[in-house]
C-alpha cells in the first residue's frame, strides 16, 4: 500500500486544520490506520488510529475531544480532522498503515506518507 498524505499548514491556535490520507492498494477490513506525528527533535508519537472494517477509534490523551480520525472506504482515504489547535500540535504528522488489529506503536505500522507540515502559531 503507497500512502500519500496532504493537508497541512500553517494555522493560528484554535483554529483548524483537516488532514488527508489517501492509499493506492487494498486496505483490508481488519487493518488499522494511524496517524503519528514527530516534533523536531522528539520521536514519533501515536495521535489516532481507525479500524477499517467497522471503523473503530482511538485517540492519544494528548488529542482526545479535539481531534477526529474518519475513513471513506470508497475513496481509500483516512482523514483526521484537528480543532482548537494548539502551538505543542506543531509537528510532522505522518499516515500508516498495519496489518495489525490494533496498535499505537509506530513499528507495527509496514506503510507511510511522506508526512505533513502543520504548524500552529500563538
Amino acid at each position: 500500500v503507497q500512502l500519500q498524505a496532504s493537508g497541512g499548514g500553517l494555522v493560528q491556535a484554535g483554529g483548524s486544520l483537516r488532514l488527508s490520507c489517501a492509499a493506492s492498494g487494498r486496505i483490508y477490513s481488519s487493518h488499522i490506520m494511524g496517524w503519528f506525528r514527530q516534533a523536531p527533535g522528539k520521536e514519533r508519537d501515536f495521535v489516532a488510529l481507525i479500524r477499517w472494517g467497522i471503523g473503530n477509534t482511538f485517540y492519544a490523551n494528548s488529542v482526545k475531544g479535539r481531534f477526529t480520525i474518519s475513513r471513506d472506504k470508497a475513496e481509500n482515504t483516512v482523514y483526521l480532522q484537528m480543532n482548537s489547535l494548539k502551538p505543542e500540535d506543531t509537528a510532522v504528522y505522518y499516515c500508516g498503515r498495519s496489518p495489525r488489529e490494533w496498535s499505537t506503536r509506530g513499528l507495527d505500522y509496514d506503510s507511510w506518507g511522506q508526512g505533513t507540515q502543520v504548524t500552529v502559531s500563538s
